[in-house]
């Protein structure tokens, strides 16, 4: 009998640490896939940076944007070289942040960009979806796609 309690109270002390671990690695990957998408992704952009945006898509990468267009990895690659950034700031707000067990995320959420016109200051905000994969440790975008472009002018 008392092996049996023993037995009971080992599988249930590693049943406990198995899901400790669990909540670890999600935790860990919640905080990965948030720098990800609110810092790295647009200091890539910002800052024009081709290696740091190589580390964030895919080789598969596809992005279909407001416009209805598709790009793929290299594509986004050729923008950055050849556009700098001509607004104020940037920020995204994440509304679903998804982990599933295959290794796959979704990340969605609103793009905040603030510019300037010869009226004055204005924000352009769109929505969207990231679809990402978990290789060898590490968070990639496979999909992108963003919609419902609107300017909003401050007051």
């Amino acid at each position: 009998m008392k092996y049996f309690v023993f037995a009971i109270l080992f599988a249930s002390i590693s049943t406990l640490s198995s899901f400790a671990q669990k909540d670890t690695v999600r935790n860990t990957d919640e905080i990965a896939l948030r720098y990800l998408k609110e810092v790295e992704w647009p200091k890539a952009y910002r800052e024009q940076d081709t290696s740091l945006l190589n580390r964030i898509l895919a080789d598969e990468f596809k992005m279909i944007d407001s416009d209805g267009q598709y790009s793929t990895k290299k594509d986004q690659m050729q923008y950055i070289k050849t556009h700098k950034p001509n607004y104020i700031s940037f920020r995204f707000i994440i509304k679903r942040l998804e982990m599933f067990e295959n290794n796959t995320a979704i990340v969605s959420g609103t793009g905040i960009i603030k510019k300037q016109d010869k009226n004055g200051e204005f924000d352009l905000e769109y929505q969207s979806s990231n679809v990402l994969i978990k290789r060898k440790g590490v968070w990639k975008a496979i999909s992108s796609h963003t919609s419902g472009d609107k300017i909003v002018r401050n007051k």
